[in-house]
């Protein structure tokens, strides 16, 4: 009797045991008497509402019932977008996205779970003065000229401010600076017209480049063809004067002007059959004016001559003096030819005048018909 009383009574003990840890692993006392935390997280535990420790990541136990557990605390790198609507100086409202990116470092924990009770609104607190202050002294395009500048000392603020409650700020980005689409529309139409200058600018700087060029090359041209012309006629002339000087070493002194023209003109002649594109040629028919060319001709061979003695001694005055000397020596010589001409052209008709009185018959004469 009494051993059945005590295996009745170690059964009892034994299905309480076992009712109590089946409440304590699968009931609310589990809760009570242990937790665990992920990796990269940490929470804090309170007794009565006091700060006893920080549990760190895997399996942890709390006295159940009088200690407490906060909410887990994320150790991973964060990132807080606060978007700012602000005035430049230039009186352009601008929106301005800023993103902040800061971390919990494990022994700043309690400072930033306990000193600030909002810490993501104190940030943008922070964010909002700084790129505030920032921009109301720029105006629009320096703001976009200075969005590294605005980032950096909205980074150094907050870093400054935010290391004494356990945030540490890692980047601060300021993604754009964006503003009112008309604002933006004319910004749009003042750089295309801006371009528009510039090409315009570009395209007669290079029309004027073009232009210099082709007149720098056309006088070039005609300086080097007056230079081939000139060089062309001096060598005729010189090649004139000399012909003119064989001649008269030869001999051929008084018509040796006569001579060299005939040659030129048939050679002109030559010439103009070969090369000319026209099928008439007009040429004076009068004799004063052939003679007139021939004069022109016969002056501009006795220039020659003298340029060329001229260039040979040095000296041109007694060139130019020369070559008067030869064109009145030629004129009298042209004088005198004439004069000669004249004479036999005179004698000739004498003659011709009783060769016809001589071979008349004896009636034809004048004393025949007084006789008659």
């Amino acid at each position: 009797m009494e051993g059945a009383v005590l295996f009745l009574v170690i059964a009892v003990v034994i299905i309480v045991v076992l009712i109590i840890l089946a409440a304590l692993l699968f009931g609310g006392l589990r809760t009570s008497l242990m937790f665990t935390v992920h990796s990269r997280e940490a929470v804090i535990v309170e007794r009565f509402g006091k700060f006893r420790r920080v549990a760190q990541a895997g399996l942890n136990f709390k006295a159940p019932f009088i200690d407490g557990t906060t909410r887990p605390i994320s150790l991973r790198v964060q990132q807080l977008e606060v978007n700012i609507e602000s005035k430049t100086k230039d009186n352009v409202f601008v929106n301005v996205p800023v993103a902040v990116q800061y971390v919990i470092k494990e022994e700043q924990v309690v400072d930033a779970y306990y000193k600030l009770s909002n810490p993501e609104a104190q940030i943008r607190s922070y964010v909002f003065d700084t790129v505030r202050s920032a921009l109301s002294a720029l105006e629009l395009d320096q703001a976009f000229e200075s969005k590294d500048d605005i980032a950096s000392s909205v980074e150094r603020t907050l870093s400054t401010r935010m290391a004494d409650f356990g945030f540490n700020i890692i980047n601060t980005l300021v993604q754009d600076i964006s503003p009112d689409s008309r604002v933006r529309d004319s910004m749009n139409s003042i750089n295309a017209a801006q371009r528009d200058r510039v090409a315009a600018q570009s395209l007669a700087e290079a029309d004027k480049i073009k232009r210099v060029t082709q007149a720098e090359a056309e006088a070039e041209s005609k300086r080097l063809q007056g230079e081939g012309v000139a060089a062309q006629r001096k060598a005729i002339a010189l090649g004139i004067a000399e012909q003119y000087e064989m001649l008269r070493k030869v001999g051929i002194e008084n018509s040796a002007e006569q001579l060299l023209l005939m040659t030129q003109y048939f050679d002109t002649m030559q010439d103009v059959a070969r090369n000319g594109r026209s099928n008439v040629l007009y040429l004076p028919s009068n004799p004063g004016a052939v003679g007139g060319m021939g004069d022109e001709i016969r002056t501009a061979m006795l220039q020659a001559q003298a340029a060329h003695e001229a260039e040979k001694d040095g000296e041109r005055d007694q060139a130019r003096i020369s070559a008067d000397e030869l064109r009145e020596q030629e004129q009298d010589r042209a004088d005198r030819a004439r004069s000669e001409a004249e004479h036999r052209a005179r004698d000739a008709q004498q003659q011709a005048k009783r060769a016809a009185e001589d071979d008349a018959p004896p009636w034809a004469h004048s004393g025949s018909a007084d006789q008659l």
